[in-house]
């Protein structure tokens, strides 16, 4: 397990990033923007957001227009979504287990089992401290275990469970703590988790409402972290001895990467942008001293931004050329070409209300969860599928 005392001295100046070659490139490929527009408080928190509407209702969306020239490549929803399961509250992660999709619950602290088109407990996570935006939030699996991400008292840390059972049955055995340490708070707590093709385990850490730790390389807080399995620190990490695998984050909440390997993350920012990211050891992302495209020397840019009242991006999947971006605020899936992160598409706008995470299942479909539960008038959250098309 990664003791975060063991790099508290080994406070440095902020890493430079990626040659100003590649920022430029990064910037010069952002070449259509949505307009920008001002964000009422935090997204998570923001009471204005509308309730979505009932999930079990006749969805309206069409499948994707067919004048719109298919692009090499890419995927887009196929098709009218439909409801996998629902009656959820606040949940955050699904993982699959080969074809058991496992849910994570924010507020209550359950991990559940989807059977057929309903649910059942498989366990509980210990020392729970949901508040805000804390809670039980990411969910990843690997060699028999269930890894969760979860918000205790005094701050935030990643657990896992040997996965007991058998599909309808599944239960988890004991907590091991794996990564300690690192920053809570009401707001900008990351929380996504996902295993990387190298199979190392990535963590999002948001600032925990302190931006200057996000320029801090012996805080945990505002990072990208990544650990062994077991939780210590890889000696190819960028900075010896530290699980600091890049800096200069708000509150990033997707990871994902594309068959080559490269690495993209999702980002809320401030008031101005909010951010795609692609992720290279030891880069420094910016935050608090540049939101969004900004050019400055040292930082890296994201490959593509949106404001904040047409995103709020949450979980990610990167599929087939695509990365697709689950958004809260925006309320709606944003499909965004790897190949060409200038131009996205959008879908289902309005239509579940605020959606929260997004993974593709083992038999190709794509899955979305809806974020509705802890909002004034939001009684139901649901996981809706579609079938995925070339786009």
């Amino acid at each position: 397990m990664f003791d975060l005392t063991a790099v508290g001295s080994a406070r440095r100046s902020p890493a430079s990033a990626r040659p100003a070659a590649r920022r430029a490139s990064a910037i010069g490929i952002v070449l259509s923007l949505t307009a920008l527009a001002g964000c009422v408080g935090e997204r998570e928190t923001d009471a204005a957001s509308p309730a979505a509407p009932p999930q079990a209702a006749a969805p309206t969306s069409a499948p994707p227009d067919s004048s719109v020239a298919p692009t090499p490549g890419v995927v887009v929803p196929g098709g009218t979504p439909e409801v996998v399961a629902s009656g959820f509250t606040t949940p955050w992660s699904v993982v699959f287990v080969d074809d058991t999709a496992l849910v994570s619950q924010r507020d209550t602290g359950e991990i559940l089992e989807i059977v057929g088109d309903g649910t059942r407990v498989i366990g509980e996570v210990p020392d729970l401290a949901a508040r805000g935006e804390g809670g039980l939030l990411g969910l990843a699996h690997a060699d028999g275990f269930v890894y969760a991400y979860v918000t205790i008292p005094g701050g935030n840390r990643v657990m896992r469970f040997p996965l007991e059972g058998a599909p309808g049955s599944h239960a988890l055995g004991a907590a091991q703590t794996v990564v300690d340490g690192i920053p809570s708070a009401n707001i900008h707590n990351g929380g996504r988790i996902a295993f990387g093709p190298d199979g190392m385990l990535y963590i999002t850490a948001g600032d925990a409402a302190d931006p200057d730790a996000a320029q801090d390389r012996g805080s945990l807080g505002g990072k990208i972290l990544r650990v062994t399995p077991d939780g210590e620190v890889p000696a190819d990490n960028p900075f010896p001895g530290s699980p600091v695998w890049s800096l200069g984050h708000r509150n990033p909440q997707g990871i994902g990467w594309d068959a080559g390997g490269t690495m993209f993350a999702s980002e809320f920012g401030q008031d101005t942008w909010d951010e795609l990211n692609i992720i290279e050891p030891g880069a420094n992302y910016g935050w608090p001293e540049v939101e969004g495209i900004g050019g400055s020397a040292g930082f890296v840019d994201p490959v593509q931004q949106w404001a904040p009242a047409d995103a709020s991006p949450s979980g990610l999947a990167v599929v087939d050329g695509s990365v697709v971006i689950a958004n809260l605020r925006g309320q709606r899936l944003r499909i965004v070409p790897t190949a060409d992160p200038s131009s996205a598409r959008e879908f289902f706008v309005g239509e579940y209300g605020r959606l929260r995470d997004v993974v593709v299942s083992p038999d190709g479909d794509l899955w979305f969860v809806t974020s509705d539960t802890d909002r004034a008038g939001g009684s139901d959250d649901a996981i809706l599928r579609v079938p995925l098309a070339a786009g």
